[in-house]
């Protein structure tokens, strides 16, 4: 029995009519007499929802008890038991209650595929695990219930259930999502226009990502090289010239003209490795079209124009982008250029645009040095230059001017010989020099028409005009061998530069490094595969490309690095002389590979003696800071209490007052305490929104005496977007500290200005101000200034005024005050070009 078949309807947000749309596809199916049930659907009492489940068979669902209530759940027995055709299975990431017969309802599905039974599923975009930690961005709630992406992949078929967010908005504010008393939470929290918009937008993305996916595999089985033209996908053509950056510019504003326009940089390198390309404005190239949301490549090709031509059918391309050539009008009386090339051979699917530059034939400054490997053309016109040359010759010579004496002949003889040698190499030279040798003791030695010489002296002559050919042909063999060697040598040389450099750089991208391993010897994929002991299977620890492999020995190409790692390379058995670069790259992969880990260990380790650092700090404050108010407290209520001493009401109420301020400063400093805590456990979620300055700052100065602080903030200041609760406490820790160091009589001073798009707020004091060296510690956790007494705080203040201020978009710095003091300047985004809204997600638009 073969497996059935997954049809998931994908949403970008609870309501979108997922479920209803999958009722709609089982009626159909039901009319076209397809049997076809309920397995579980969940209606949210949603009326129009629980209509569609009318005149459809419903599986009972499995009652479970946990905890001393009552659940239900999707009871996959009894489906198999009933083995419908097709049955439904909403809420496809639900998590069962415990003791059910599988963790998550995904698995419930996969038994049901596996009895061969379809199922039509659904499933919100937000509940793909690897889009947890964007969907988290924009919304501000990590996602609990989850499934795989390879589960949704595998689907057969997946279909996107697409709203609006202005409609989606509509249909909860008329009642048909949600329940009345929870629209209004719902439409202002999570489902506001602009976490809809980005929800919608990361679904429909995801949904074409599985489209290229789709066509990949099906122009792969089909073998279909010519393009698509589904989307724009524009190759670049470089040659490492200075021209690229003006060529990478035009195929980007070329991408922007049609939606989702891809650009692809890509350099073509001989595989011998000579080239005039200059590495460092290939490198220049690479990080502009990286920055313009392009691709670089960097391919192995002796044949250019094949190559590129070769690279953008691979891909998909519709258009190519290249630059007017930099050979002079001369050279190309000899071989057309790559670009006119490509334009000829580029066929009706692929446009080329062919564009001008500064640097168009100007010349290539020195020549580049050929591949030593001769071409198929050159080995051919060798040969035909051997064999058909000496004929022709030894023709015209024998009708023509048959007296002109065999020394002559012999030096025609020996041209014909020496450009055999010079075009096909040693072997057509050998025979153009048997060969001739023959024709010279036929045609041109007594007796003539004989293979035999009567003259002792002609035999010295032909052994010698065999001995300078072969000479020749073993000259011209050895150069171009020396050659070959050169040019392997200094490719090898500029790779094992590219790894010392990145060393030296301390890159840490295993990835990348095995994506440029993966291009530079043109393999379909790369793994690194480790192992803790020899009996232990093979773990990937990195790889690139399609196709990868789970053991060394189902590679192409495998290399030991050690006794427990391995580089595995699929596509082409490699030659022995690669070998030694690759050990090159496998040695590196093992440095970057165990470099990432001594980082991870690191940062871990940095975190536990950070996190050691502030328990420390704490402890200290908890042991004194903390105790003196309370301490303060206790006095002041035991002396209330006493029975001792009759106190006056004068007495009363300074004890009274002294408790009060105790317990003012003991919840300032458990808010600082807690406020830290969740800013180094990452639980602050800002709440952005448009914010006039004046209606915050004012709140802020509560906490301190109304004639110590000078306000200044201009009414027709633009308005900010922050989030008014974190910014207002960010200012009052400002104030408070500059207050508390500024002199009597010496108010500080709190203004606001616009300046481009930013708002800039300005806190003020004469103090005694902090030394340039000290401006940034100041607002680390735990750390008091100069001669700051004990008691006056943990030393939190401005920690937390920092990081709430960060949090918001925002950033806060440190000046020196003009005449003396210190100036705390917060630096705010103008509405609009602030970060993201990220409110919390209400209960019920979880499920």
């Amino acid at each position: 029995m073969g497996r059935g078949k997954l049809r998931i309807y994908l949403g970008a947000a609870p309501g979108v009519g997922k479920t209803y749309a999958m009722l709609s596809e089982a009626h159909r199916r039901v009319e076209r007499g397809t049997d076809c049930v309920v397995g579980f659907v969940e209606h949210h009492s949603r009326p129009r929802t629980e209509v569609m489940l009318h005149g459809l068979e419903l599986i009972e669902r499995r009652e479970l008890e946990y905890r001393g209530s009552t659940f239900t759940e999707m009871d996959v027995d009894a489906i198999l038991a009933r083995r419908p055709a097709v049955a439904l299975v909403d809420e496809l990431a639900h998590t069962n209650v415990p003791g059910s017969r599988n963790a998550k309802r995904w698995q419930d599905v996969e038994e049901l595929l596996q009895a061969g039974i379809d199922v039509i599923s659904t499933v919100n975009i937000q509940h793909l695990e690897s889009l947890g930690d964007v969907v988290e961005t924009i919304t501000g709630v990590r996602q609990r219930e989850t499934v795989p992406d390879e589960v949704a992949r595998r689907a057969d078929q997946i279909e996107l259930v697409d709203m609006s967010p202005q409609a989606l908005r509509r249909r909860m504010a008329h009642g048909n999502v949600y329940k009345p008393d929870k629209v209004d939470a719902a439409l202002s929290n999570y489902f506001r226009p602009g976490n809809l918009t980005a929800l919608r937008e990361l679904a429909l993305l995801w949904v074409a990502d599985r489209v290229d996916e789709y066509l990949q595999e099906y122009r792969g089985e089909h073998n279909i090289r010519s393009t698509w033209q589904a989307r724009e996908r524009i190759v670049v053509g470089l040659t490492g010239g200075p021209e690229g950056r003006t060529l990478i510019r035009r195929a980007a504003r070329l991408a922007e003209k049609g939606a989702g326009g891809e650009v692809l940089a890509v350099y073509i390198a001989a595989s011998d490795g000579l080239t005039s390309a200059s590495p460092k404005e290939l490198a220049v190239q690479r990080t502009l079209v990286e920055d313009l949301g392009g691709t670089f490549h960097h391919v192995i090709g002796d044949d250019v124009p094949d190559a590129l031509l070769e690279f953008a059918r691979g891909c998909n391309a519709t258009q190519i982008v290249l630059g007017v050539s930099r050979r002079r009008s001369w050279q190309s009386v000899f071989r057309p250029g790559v670009s006119a090339t490509v334009a000829r051979e580029s066929g009706p699917d692929l446009d080329v645009h062919i564009v001008t530059h500064d640097e168009a034939a100007k010349g290539r400054g020195l020549p580049v040095a050929r591949g030593a490997r001769l071409g198929r053309s050159r080995i051919i016109w060798g040969w035909v230059t051997g064999i058909a040359g000496p004929a022709l010759l030894a023709v015209l010579l024998s009708q023509l001017v048959p007296e002109l004496g065999l020394a002559n002949d012999m030096l025609l003889f020996l041209t014909c010989t020496v450009a055999a040698a010079l075009l096909g190499g040693l072997l057509p030279a050998l025979a153009s020099a048997a060969f001739g040798s023959l024709l010279l003791n036929y045609y041109f030695t007594p007796p003539v028409h004989k293979l035999t010489i009567a003259d002792p002296k002609n035999i010295v002559a032909i052994a010698i005009f065999v001995g300078v050919a072969v000479s020749v042909a073993s000259v011209v063999d050895l150069a171009a061998r020396r050659t070959h060697q050169a040019a392997r040598l200094r490719a090898e040389s500029e790779i094992l530069s590219f790894l010392a450099g990145s060393v030296l750089r301390g890159e840490n991208s295993l990835d990348a490094l095995l994506e440029r391993l993966r291009e530079t010897f043109a393999m379909q994929s790369v793994v690194l595969l480790e192992r803790t002991s020899e009996v232990d299977p093979w773990t990937t620890a990195a790889s690139v490309g399609t196709g990868t492999v789970v053991r060394p020995e189902d590679a192409d190409v495998d290399l030991p690095i050690g006794d427990d790692m391995a580089l595995a390379l699929t596509g082409r058995v490699l030659p022995a002389e690669d070998r030694r670069v690759l050990g090159a790259f496998a040695a590196q992969a093992a440095v970057v590979l165990d470099r990432q880990r001594l980082v991870d260990a690191a940062e871990k380790s940095r975190e536990l003696a950070e996190a050691n650092r502030i328990r420390t700090a704490l402890l200290a404050a908890v042991s004194h800071d903390l105790r003196t108010p309370l301490a303060g407290i206790k006095a002041s209520v035991t002396s209330l209490r006493s029975d001792d001493v009759e106190w006056s009401e004068e007495d009363k109420a300074e004890l009274l007052e002294g408790i009060e301020d105790g317990a003012d400063r003991l919840a300032a400093l458990i808010g600082n305490l807690l406020d830290m805590s969740r800013l180094n456990t990452g639980t602050v979620v800002p709440l952005i929104r448009e914010t006039d300055l004046d209606e915050v700052v004012p709140m802020a100065l509560g906490g301190v005496p109304e004639e110590s602080v000078d306000l200044d903030i201009p009414e027709t200041l633009p308005m900010v977007a922050v989030d008014r609760g974190l910014l207002e406490r960010a200012v009052a820790n400002i104030v408070e500290n500059a207050v508390k160091y500024s002199p009597t009589g010496q108010p500080v001073n709190v203004s606001a200005s616009a300046l481009a798009s930013r708002v800039e707020l300005r806190v003020v004091d004469r103090g005694p101000g902090v030394p340039d060296a000290a401006k940034n510690r100041i607002f680390e956790p735990f750390q008091r200034h100069g001669d700051a007494p004990r008691g006056a705080g943990v030393g939190l203040g401005l920690a937390v005024a920092r990081g709430f201020t960060e949090a918001i978009g925002g950033t806060l710095t440190a000046e020196d005050t003009p005449g003396g003091g210190l100036t705390m300047v917060i630096t705010l985004p103008i509405a609009g070009d602030g970060p993201p809204v990220s409110p919390e997600l209400p209960t019920s638009a979880v499920t």
